[in-house]
């Protein structure tokens, strides 16, 4: 591409070009982390766009530059509305760019919300196979039935050839039945599916858990009935209690970024006046520096950093530029003034 150049890039394109490439996904979100924990990597704190008289609805701004061999920068600006739901249209939806590390200049303009759902599964699958390490899993809770959840299947099924089993668990009972018609529909691997009636249930029938809901203050304070040696993937970051988070071994992405904005890990924080609850980050683990668990349950709380976006963006672009997809805008920005 030349500098006056932006290339844009459609949901449907970001689909099928990531299609079936689930362990490659993996592979680089592993790859971004690592890069992160060793310093090469430019983060802002996310910056929350929210609405007088409204709790509900956010925008959220996602600035990274990430080092190393991928040196890309850009942002992502991903927009939750729950309402959303009940008239028939996503929840979350979400646009990125790609500035130039050189000029500045933009040079790809791209959907994100499927970017953002395939590297926030990624990166749970990512965690699950290592927290899971030399453990056989075969059966996975999923406590959300939505877009989010459903991507996380798709991965953890690349992760873990005997997971054959899921447990559904969504507080509309008409969402879990859609769910479930719908992975019957397109993975052939997950040989049975059953719709728990209440979160206890849910926790009894598992060895991993996926939390992935709209909730936006804590529910769920007691997790004995999850088995011991239990998994939870703390996806949405504000199911569990403070108190469920305290008695657990936790492992996060980034602390300084999921100790924020009332996550559950956050919420611990203000009660205890440290963060010594938290073990371990993800990079440390597949850097070989800490061990992947401990005893008890383990958590793992993402609070889903930048970089892993800008990161697939790049793999995205690369992949769009060698198969001749998207479309080219030649003269996207303005004559410049130094012209003659």
């Amino acid at each position: 591409m030349n500098q006056d150049e932006l290339l844009i890039i459609t949901a449907n394109e970001v689909t099928s070009l990531l299609e079936g490439r689930e362990k490659e996904i993996m592979q680089l979100i592993g790859e971004a982390y690592k890069v992160h924990e060793q310093g090469e990597s430019a983060l802002p704190h996310s910056s929350f766009l929210r609405f007088p008289n409204d709790n509900l609805n956010r925008i959220i701004a996602l600035p990274a530059f990430l080092g190393g061999p991928f040196n890309v920068a850009g942002i992502k600006w991903v927009a939750s509305f729950p309402g959303n739901l009940q008239q028939g249209i996503d929840r979350a939806s979400a646009t990125l760019i790609l500035n130039s590390v050189t000029t500045g200049r933009p040079e790809v303009f791209m959907d994100a919300s499927v970017i953002n759902g395939k590297r926030t599964a990624a990166s749970a699958a990512l965690a699950a196979q290592y927290l899971h390490a030399g453990q056989k899993l075969t059966a996975v809770g999923i406590l959300g039935c939505g877009f989010i959840n459903f991507e996380i299947v798709r991965f953890l099924i690349a992760a873990f050839q005997n997971l054959h089993h899921l447990v559904l668990y969504d507080i509309a009972s008409s969402r879990a039945g859609f769910f479930k018609a719908k992975i019957q529909r397109q993975f052939e691997q997950i040989e049975e599916i059953s719709i728990a009636q209440d979160i206890p249930t849910l926790l009894t029938k598992t060895e991993l858990v996926s939390l992935a809901t709209t909730v936006g203050t804590p529910y769920l304070t007691d997790i004995s009935a999850l088995s011991t040696g239990g998994t939870i993937l703390n996806i949405s970051l504000r199911d569990l209690g403070p108190e469920v988070i305290l008695q657990c071994d936790n492992v996060v992405d980034d602390a300084d970024h999921v100790c924020r904005a009332q996550t559950s890990p956050h919420l611990a924080e203000q009660q205890v006046g440290n963060r010594d609850f938290i073990r371990c980050s993800l990079a440390s683990i597949l850097l070989d520096k800490e061990p992947p668990r401990k005893t008890g349950t383990v958590i793992f709380s993402p609070f889903g950093l930048g970089i892993l976006d800008i990161a697939l963006a790049q793999m995205v672009t690369k992949i769009a530029i060698e198969t001749e997809k998207g479309v080219k805008i030649p003269s996207f920005l303005p004559e410049s003034w130094l012209a003659n």
